[in-house]
């Protein structure tokens, strides 16, 4: 079990450490693209399934309450939480259009939506960066090995990996990076004062 145990912890290590060193410039003009969406009075709209529906959550809240140091909150939103908006869109509709419908309801022109499919293959996440683009939202598609999300967002940040537990840790330890850059970026007068 021991073994186990050091296996899986090495082999987390080894996605996320070619994943973050394979994407720096992605990285880097994925936050520059979030700071520009912030600064210019616009939102980003997060969303996926499962656990990439609680990763859509963790990133959100990082940016509305704050990551590392104190700040005022920036606007982003899961669209993963609202039960009674993803019931009735999946009962009177269908359940691939539980996201979509939401970003034409919320989604601005420069907005950003980050979508999130460690199979890069969920309908409903991949009609949601449709619409987003539709609208004249920056796309952002957060996959495993691709799918077709990697053929539809603007900027696509994919995990070399095939089990789902490391592309999610890949995925997380990204939305950390992005907030820490965001952070930095927009109020470099704070940082170092937590």
């Amino acid at each position: 079990m021991k073994n186990i145990v050091l296996n899986i912890l090495q082999e987390s290590i080894r996605v996320k450490d070619r994943f973050i060193k394979d994407n720096i410039p992605l990285i880097l003009r994925g936050a520059d693209m979030l700071v520009s969406c912030i600064t210019s009075g616009h939102k980003i709209l997060i969303f996926g399934n499962g656990g990439s529906a609680a990763d859509a959550q963790h990133i959100a809240a990082e940016f509305v309450n704050r990551f590392q140091i104190e700040r005022p909150p920036l606007a982003a939103l899961a669209l993963t939480t609202d039960t009674s908006i993803i019931t009735s869109i999946g009962n009177d509709y269908h359940f691939d259009e539980i996201f979509s419908k939401q970003v034409q309801a919320l989604g601005k022109k420069d907005d950003v939506a980050i979508g999130i499919s460690t199979s890069g293959s969920s309908k409903n996440v991949i009609q949601a960066i449709h619409a987003a683009g539709k609208i004249g939202m920056f796309t952002i598609g957060l996959t495993g090995r691709g799918g077709e999300l990697a053929q539809c967002a603007d900027l696509v940040f994919s995990v070399k990996s095939d089990i789902t537990a490391r592309i999610q840790e890949a995925h997380i330890t990204l939305g950390h990076i992005l907030c820490d850059l965001v952070e930095r970026i927009l109020f470099p007068e704070k940082v170092g004062n937590t």
